[in-house]
C-alpha cells in the first residue's frame, strides 16, 4: 500500500485486517513524532457513558445542552497510560501552552485556563475532545509498522477530530480512506463482519 511521510499532524489509518482490538479499523492523529518515538490519539473509539465530570470532580459542565445526537466528550485515546487525560481542540488562540498540530488543531494547553474558559462559555464541547490514554511507539517502531503495511499515513482533516454523531465516528475509518481516492476508496469498502459497533 502507498503511504505518505510520517510527521506530526498526519493521521494513521489501520490496514483493513489489523486484529489488535485497540487499533482495529482505527484512525490515529499523530501529535508527536521525533527521534525518541511517536504519540497520538485514536479518533474513533468512544468511551460510552463516561464524562469529564466523572473523571475529575471539579471539572465544569459544558454550557451546551445534552444533545443525544452528539458523542460523549471522553474517548479512548490509546492503550498507553490510561490513567492520564489529554485533549485536542481548535481554541489555541485563547488557551495558553497549546501545541499546534496544523489544520487549526491544537494539543493540550493550560488546564486551569481550560476550566476557566469552559465555565465562561468560551469553549464548548463541539470544539474539544478529551482522551483517556494515548497510542505510543518507541524509537523507530512506527516507521517499521508503516513499512510493513500496518498503517497508511494520510493528511488530517480537522473535521475528523470533531465529528460528533456516533455513526460518523464509526464510519471515520472508511471515510478517511475514501478521501484518499484511487485504491484507497476500494480498500474502504472491504467489509469486516466481526467489526463491533457500539
Amino acid at each position: 500500500m502507498g503511504k505518505g511521510e510520517i510527521s506530526t499532524g498526519k493521521i494513521l489509518v489501520a490496514e483493513p485486517f489489523m486484529e489488535d482490538p485497540h487499533f482495529k479499523r482505527s484512525v490515529v492523529l499523530l501529535c508527536e513524532h521525533n527521534e525518541q518515538g511517536s504519540l497520538g490519539f485514536i479518533l474513533n473509539k468512544e468511551l460510552v457513558e463516561i464524562t469529564m465530570q466523572e473523571l475529575i470532580a471539579d471539572f465544569p459542565e459544558f454550557a451546551t445542552d445534552l444533545d443525544l445526537n452528539y458523542s460523549n466528550c471522553v474517548q479512548f485515546g490509546g492503550p498507553v497510560q490510561t490513567n492520564t487525560i489529554h485533549y485536542i481542540h481548535d481554541k489555541g488562540d485563547i488557551l495558553e501552552e497549546s501545541i499546534p498540530l496544523g489544520q487549526g488543531l491544537f494539543w493540550g494547553g493550560n488546564f486551569d485556563k481550560l476550566k476557566f474558559l469552559i465555565t465562561n462559555k468560551l469553549i464548548d464541547r463541539h470544539h474539544i475532545r478529551f482522551y483517556v490514554g494515548y497510542a505510543g511507539w518507541s524509537e523507530g517502531q512506527l516507521a517499521a509498522e508503516v513499512a510493513e503495511g500496518s498503517w497508511i499515513v494520510s493528511d488530517m482533516d480537522a473535521n475528523y477530530a470533531f465529528w460528533s454523531v456516533r455513526k460518523e465516528q464509526e464510519d471515520l475509518w472508511a471515510k478517511a480512506l475514501s478521501n484518499m481516492g484511487d485504491l484507497y476508496s476500494v480498500i474502504a469498502q472491504i467489509p469486516d463482519p466481526k467489526l463491533h459497533r457500539n
